[in-house]
This record gives structure tokens, sequence and C-alpha cells, in this order.
């Protein structure tokens, strides 16, 4: 494993039928998390909640080499709206379970039992993390602080997300 540190590529998707960014306060919160801890945003776009226009989105991305990671922000209640769950699980090739539960289980520290309202979700497509947050600036912020910003460090130990990406399409 690595001991120095690999910035990762990541883009950022503001998932919002309100939101412009003039005012995205959760995707300008996690492209400054994702800056301060020394990776570069990729691509940064907002789509509208729409299941086809989150995989066209993300579709994209998932294609472009030069994008290692996506992560979004919204759309992941459970309101007739909330549809981002279901747009990344028509992409990803894996689901990541874990990274759901764990964000519950920390968020419930936080807000209780309104965690459950979040399907916070994450999983691979070819050789691209995927990672779908809900739409409020804390939640974004816990997402990075309690587990994005040590899963996406190639330092981090026992092991991460970095050091995994050029697996990822291993057979």
């Amino acid at each position: 494993m690595p001991t120095e540190f690999l910035p990762l590529n990541i883009a950022v998707l503001t998932v919002s039928d309100t939101r412009s960014r003039a005012d995205d306060r959760s995707g300008d919160l996690l492209a400054g998390r994702i800056e301060a801890a020394g990776h570069r945003i990729a691509a940064r776009d907002i789509v509208v909640d729409d299941v086809e226009a989150i995989v066209s989105r993300l579709s994209g991305w998932i294609a472009d080499a030069g994008i290692d990671c996506v992560i979004s922000t919204g759309g992941t209640g459970i309101t007739g709206r909330d549809v981002t769950p279901e747009a990344f699980a028509r992409v990803w090739e894996k689901e990541i379970p874990g990274f759901g539960e764990l964000f519950r289980w920390q968020s419930y520290a936080k807000i209780g039992t309104s965690t459950i309202q979040s399907r916070a979700c994450a999983g691979t497509a070819a050789s691209t993390l995927l990672f779908a947050l809900p739409g409020s600036p804390g939640a974004v912020g816990d997402a990075w602080d309690g587990i994005l910003a040590d899963q996406l460090d190639s330092r981090h130990r026992p092991c991460n997300f970095a050091t995994l990406l050029p697996r990822l399409t291993e057979r």
C-alpha cells in the first residue's frame, strides 16, 4: 500500500429541483472538503430530481477515465421526488451496503431515529467509486468527516477505497 497521499479526481453532483450554483451550500461544502483534503474537483454539475437525468450524468462520468469518484448530494430521502438511490442502482455494478449503514449509524448520534429517512448509498461502476449523500450541509459534512475523508485517503489503515481503485475492474 502506498504511504504517500494519492489525490483522487472527484466529480460532485448536486441533485435538486431548486438549487443553482449560487445557492448550492451542500455542493460548495463538499467541494471545499474535497479540495482541503488534497483531492481535485474533476467535474461539478447540478441535475434535477429525475432518474434519467441522474443516470445520464453518472454514466458520462463513469465513462470518463479522468474521474475516479462521484459524490452526489440530494435526493436520498423517501419522498416521491427522491430518486437518487434508484438512479445509482441502475449504474453501479457492485453496491457497498456498509457505507449507508455506517452513515446512518453515525447520524443516529446526532439526529436520532430521523436517520432512518436517509437512503445514503454507495457502489462501484467500472473503475469509479459512487457515493450518494443526503442534501443537507450537516449530512454532507458528517459523511465526509466521518467516512469519506479516511476512505478516500490512500494512507488510511488498515484499508481504504483509494488503493482499491486500480483493482475495481479485475476479473
